[in-house]
């Protein structure tokens, strides 16, 4: 399987990423992929693998690239719960520092980069994220609704809250399909009743659900939070959203 590294140039500087793609030549429905709040690493990119096997040019970028180049964080080869108090001090000021400007700066890049590789096809792509990745693949469908026509996010921060500029108060510009894949307790019932509603009052084809028996990070298997059935189930939603968007 293609893969690559690459720099792509933002307002801010440039953006380390990786790339993965089929083997055969032609075009190919393009993925931007945000990693987890641990940041791109060999899980990602083993992922991003898969996903090109099936059909896929995906670009993995760095967001914290403000910062260092990936891998951002000195990760043990498992993340324990007992890793997790030490690692998210050193996390917790980058994401801080990944503001909403920012996320809306890098994602119109990230788009204008992945939409000009010439193994990308024409037209709209994919934006998929994990944890904070969900949260700015969101961010990246609502502020383009023209360039992205699908959306995933399995075990996703918040995209619900208080403020004004809580993810869910953009949906009404959403025209994109989504699938939101959530870990037991990774939304309260009043959450997901309010992001529901959202998303029928735009008329968004989404679908939300919870995986059963899954806690936050399901889908990483270089944390304990792996769950090997939640990863299936993660998957089989994920191609099945893709392939309904750019091969119906």
């Amino acid at each position: 399987m293609p893969s690559t590294t690459l720099s792509i140039p933002t307002p801010d500087g440039r953006s380390d990423a990786f790339a993965a793609y089929p083997e055969q030549g032609g075009t190919h429905p393009g993925v931007l992929l945000y990693p987890d709040a641990f940041g791109p690493r060999p899980v990602l990119w083993a992922m991003a693998r898969e996903l090109a096997d099936h059909g896929y040019y995906v670009l993995v970028p760095n967001v914290f690239y403000r910062h260092r180049p990936a891998p951002v964080f000195d990760l043990p080869d498992h993340i324990t719960a007992e890793d997790r108090p030490a690692l998210f001090g050193q996390i917790m000021p980058l994401i801080e520092a990944h503001t909403i400007e920012r996320a809306l700066s890098d994602a119109g890049a990230y788009l204008d980069f992945l939409t000009a590789q010439p193994e990308v096809g024409a037209g709209p792509v994919a934006a998929i994220g994990y944890c904070m990745g969900a949260v700015l693949a969101m961010r990246t469908a609502t502020a383009h609704p023209d360039r992205v026509a699908a959306v995933a996010g399995f075990h996703p921060g918040a995209l619900v809250t208080d403020q004004a500029d809580s993810p869910h108060r953009q949906i009404p510009g959403l025209t994109a399909k989504v699938h939101l894949g959530l870990a037991e307790g990774d939304m309260t019932p009043e959450a997901i009743t309010e992001i529901s509603h959202a998303f029928d009052a735009a008329g968004v084809d989404y679908s939300c659900e919870i995986y059963p028996g899954t806690v936050h990070g399901y889908t990483m298997s270089d944390t304990d939070a792996f769950d090997a059935a939640g990863s299936r189930r993660h998957w089989e939603r994920l191609l099945a959203l893709l392939g309904n968007t750019f091969k119906a």
